[in-house]
């Protein structure tokens, strides 16, 4: 991997929240480094700070120490308008709950960011018809979220994460709403697709039949990131 351009630099991150006085430390001078097309798994307790990693990666929290660079951008150092056009076009997020929106059909949610960040409408409409057939939803795209299943859903959702090109890719129990067969459907679409389309991929699951399958598995424990073996 030393040849391939690093995504994710991380150094000595630490995330600590105070309430009351109180101080609680979730993440403890946590270090990671992941490079172009890297697939890694984290695994830990509830409550262990994998979903605040993520968060801090994509902006979505700030870090109380450390740095954060993706991309060759330092992300914790970014403006809220910055980190706007870093999600955009930088990153593609999945989440445990879908986020689609009702009223619209599978086509439109996977259409509408990329229009939202220039794209042409046909463009658009044509990137996510190629989108939806590749996870299996070329008969449902004209359907609203509401008579689609709970994996039709997610997969809906990884491929509107895909639509705008991201670089990167987090994942944050994407499969923990789903049953075991629809988790292991939905699981493996993002794994052979994240090869596909040479995107790095961060994961965060309970399911240890998914982690199995990570090309870098750490597991989440005292603040830190501790590698696993194959």
């Amino acid at each position: 991997m030393s040849d391939q351009k690093i995504i994710l630099s991380i150094k000595n991150l630490e995330k600590v929240y105070r309430t009351s006085g109180e101080e609680l430390s979730i993440l403890k001078k946590l270090n990671m480094e992941l490079c172009q097309g890297q697939i890694c798994v984290v695994v830990g307790k509830s409550g262990s700070g994998k979903s605040t990693l993520l968060n801090i990666i994509g902006g979505l929290d700030k870090a109380s120490g450390g740095t954060v660079c993706a991309g060759g951008l330092v992300v914790n150092e970014m403006s809220e308008k910055q980190l706007v056009k870093f999600r955009r076009n930088f990153l593609g997020m999945i989440f445990q709950f879908h986020y689609l929106l009702k009223d619209f059909t599978a086509l439109e949610n996977v259409f509408l960011p990329a229009l939202m960040a220039g794209m042409s409408k046909k463009q658009a409409s044509e990137k996510a018809e190629s989108l939806l057939e590749a996870v299996g939803m070329k008969d449902r795209m004209y359907h609203l979220p509401s008579e689609l299943s709970g994996g039709e859903r997610q997969r809906v959702a990884v491929a509107r994460s895909l639509v705008n090109d991201p670089e990167l890719i987090l994942a944050d129990e994407p499969t923990g709403n789903l049953d075991p067969a629809s988790a292991e459907t939905v699981g493996n679409l993002l794994f052979s697709l994240s090869r596909e389309y040479g995107k790095t991929l961060i994961l965060v699951t309970h399911d240890m039949n998914l982690a199995a399958k990570g090309q870098v598995r750490y597991l989440m424990e005292n603040g830190q990131l501790r590698e696993l073996g194959v």
